[in-house]
């Protein structure tokens, strides 16, 4: 893959992990009871994407950036970032009910660029600075089962 596209991909990738941190801090001042949980998972948005930033700073000069952290298909994650602005837009006009904020935020976390992240952060290393980009990652690893877990013990249910 060039520069030129390994770029792009960044610059979705963070965009996406950034609108993704904007939902949870909606959903964050809209349910105060559930505000810590949203809170953390908006806080590890950020990160992600300031990884994504420091990466693509750091080590896509050198050719060190490790693709594989990234999806293989811009137009992919393109979609979802409009998908989810739109539904951010929306909710910011016609607030969500809890389950709808919980099961959009878990469909979001299946969605391609949030599991493609995920499929990275489990896979096995092809090199030092992927490595480097897994143990970085791995302490905010698997929102879906954050979530699960979250809706579980609060008794809260994914609308089908």
């Amino acid at each position: 893959m060039n520069k030129q596209k390994v770029l792009q991909l960044i610059y979705e990738s963070i965009r996406l992990e950034l609108n993704a941190a904007s939902l949870y801090q909606l959903f964050y001042n809209l349910f105060p009871e559930d505000s810590q949980f949203w809170w953390k998972l908006m806080i590890e948005e950020k990160g992600h994407a300031a990884l994504l930033e420091t990466g693509k700073d750091s080590f896509l000069p050198m050719d060190k950036f490790p693709v594989s952290l990234l999806a293989k298909s811009i137009n992919e994650v393109k979609a979802a970032n409009n998908e989810l602005e739109e539904l951010i837009e929306k909710f910011e006009n016609n607030p969500p009910t809890r389950e709808e904020a919980f099961t959009t935020a878990y469909n979001l976390e299946n969605s391609a660029g949030e599991i493609h992240f995920q499929r990275f952060v489990d896979g096995e290393s092809k090199s030092h600075m992927e490595r480097i980009f897994q143990k970085l990652i791995r302490e905010d690893k698997d929102h879906e089962l954050k979530l699960k877990e979250y809706m579980l013990k609060n008794n809260i249910h994914l609308i089908e």
